[in-house]
């Protein structure tokens, strides 16, 4: 099996980081490609940011390095580019964030998020009333720590979230923490053993959610909005991401 996942920023050194994490918890037989855009912002964090990257996303899937993948996944927590990668393949896509909150929701009967800059919080928010979840997330915390920094992943960041972690657990009266991004995902098992309760890597329970998708034979529908993108000539730079 054959997963395809895209870090929709253009840090290489993440997109080293968010394979390692996926590898730690893919099956046998289960190869993770990473990659990333062609272009776009070194770290997301902000709408514009998010924009630029939701392109790069749909150029990865519209042209997988490796041949055409079993199931892609979207390693950034505001999964941009979700819908237009679902149009463009009939592999199953999973964003980070999406499968996250339903992973929360089968563990705790609340959940809190714990992310990085603040000024994303309100992007997490539209997100869970996207999916649904505004009665299981019982609140979202900024720790305003840039993205690339959590590419040390040193002690005082990891002292910082959990700082954090505990403060929501206490006020939210959550059961769970959702880790709000994808650099994030190799504290992750530092920080459930410190905290004692579950905390959720979207990173690894994507590629996990995909290997239990793609071992039942379900694909992404192509009826109705998810069907293929009409043919049309585009211009400019995203000439040759045309159908």
């Amino acid at each position: 099996m054959n997963i395809l996942l895209i870090n929709p920023n253009t840090s290489t050194g993440m997109t080293e980081a968010i394979a390692q994490a996926a590898r730690a918890v893919a099956s046998p037989g289960t190869r993770i490609l990473a990659t990333q855009p062609s272009f776009g912002p070194v770290s997301i964090e902000c709408h514009f940011d998010e924009a630029i990257a939701a392109a790069g996303v749909a150029e990865q899937v519209r042209q997988p390095p490796g041949g055409r993948p079993d199931a892609v996944v979207v390693a950034c927590f505001g999964d941009p580019g979700l819908d237009a990668a679902r149009e463009l393949t009939d592999a199953p896509v999973l964003g980070i964030a999406e499968a996250a909150f339903h992973a929360a929701t089968l563990l705790a009967t609340g959940f809190s998020v714990v992310t990085t800059m603040t000024r994303t919080c309100i992007m997490a928010e539209r997100l869970v009333q996207r999916y649904g979840m505004s009665h299981q997330c019982r609140g979202i915390h900024g720790t305003d720590i840039p993205v690339l920094n959590l590419e040390n992943g040193g002690d005082a960041i990891v002292q910082q979230i959990e700082d954090a972690a505990r403060s929501a657990l206490a006020r939210d009266r959550s059961g769970a923490i959702v880790l709000g991004c994808a650099g994030m995902a190799p504290l992750c098992a530092t920080l459930s053993e410190r905290l004692g309760v579950p905390v959720i890597d979207g990173v690894a329970v994507a590629v996990k959610f995909a290997e239990s998708l793609v071992a039942l034979g379900l694909r992404t529908s192509k009826l109705g909005d998810y069907a293929p993108p009409l043919p049309k000539r585009f211009t400019g730079w995203a000439g040759p991401l045309a159908v």
